[in-house]
């Protein structure tokens, strides 16, 4: 089977070993004699396309008889509206998104980092301020810049990313030194770009590895990526961020409290999170070749 990644796949170009015989190329001008052709969502905006009516949109060159097309994306669809548009999606055989009800979900779950990270015990919290922020994306769907700034009134956050930064990494070397950094805080604000179903980034997890409590906005279903009970406290359940910001005060000044949201760390992971591990311990081409299979 000759698999081509037509598109750059926002950095996520996989990797050998493949499956056994699949072949894997990036050179477009195979496009004809691919078995499988797995375009990057987000790449094919509205203006790339050959629209025959508002929402009739075509590729601008057609699939071969017997050809099958991936569409794939970890991306959230607030940003594409076009990923949700019935008649774009049906170019696809087979989808491949963040979404757990899609044909071969793909999610932000790495096992083999999270399962040792996540058992680690958290490291003492040495910084005098009690929660850390990393926000840069300019998509804000879930109005998390306005809350954050509100939250900022009634306390103080550290602010390492290009929106309100007030503190820089010394000698950043990228995510090892987020979650170095973010290690020594009690919280971390793990605000999604977007509050969509499924979508559940780093945000959340990296502050979980880190040992650090996320202070979490965004997927509705965010119990579902949880690996344990109380490991993380959810801005919704708040009224305001004043009130959100009273709470980790309090929680922060009670090491007893505080304590208790790493108690899940010595816990078997939720059934819920398995599931998860088990899907993402399958590398996404070898999922998405099996259902490939499966078609044919």
């Amino acid at each position: 089977m000759l698999v081509l990644i037509h598109d750059s796949m926002g950095g996520n170009i996989p990797a050998a070993p493949f499956p056994p015989d699949v072949e894997v190329t990036t050179d477009r001008a195979r496009l004809t004699e691919a078995d499988a052709v797995v375009f990057h969502i987000p790449d094919w905006r509205q203006d790339q396309m050959i629209a025959r009516s508002e929402w009739d949109w075509r590729f601008p060159f057609e699939k071969r008889p017997g050809q099958r097309w991936i569409g794939w994306s970890m991306e959230c669809d607030e940003h594409y509206p076009w990923s949700r548009n019935i008649r774009f999606m049906r170019h696809f055989d087979l989808t491949m998104t963040y979404r757990l009800t899609s044909d071969a979900p793909v999610t932000y779950v790495i096992p083999h980092v999270m399962v040792e990270a996540f058992r680690r015990p958290p490291v003492p919290k040495h910084e005098p301020v009690l929660a850390a922020s990393f926000v840069s994306s300019r998509y804000d769907h879930s109005g998390r810049q306005a809350y954050l700034q509100e939250l900022a009134r009634h306390m103080a956050i550290d602010s390492y990313g290009s929106f309100m930064r007030n503190r820089t990494l010394a000698n950043d070397r990228g995510i090892p030194s987020k979650l170095a950094a973010i290690a020594h805080y009690r919280f971390t604000i793990a605000f999604e770009n977007a509050c969509s179903r499924d979508y559940v980034t780093e945000k959340f997890f990296e502050p979980l590895q880190a040992g650090s409590v996320p202070v979490y906005l965004g997927a509705p279903n965010i119990e579902d990526f949880a690996p344990g009970e109380n490991c993380f406290i959810k801005a919704a359940d708040f009224p305001e961020p004043r009130k959100l910001a009273a709470y980790l005060k309090e929680l922060a000044a009670d090491e007893e409290a505080y304590s208790a949201y790493f108690t899940w760390r010595q816990e078997p992971f939720r059934q819920s999170f398995k599931k998860l591990l088990d899907l993402e311990s399958e590398p996404w081409l070898h999922r998405m070749c099996r259902g490939l299979r499966t078609l044919r």
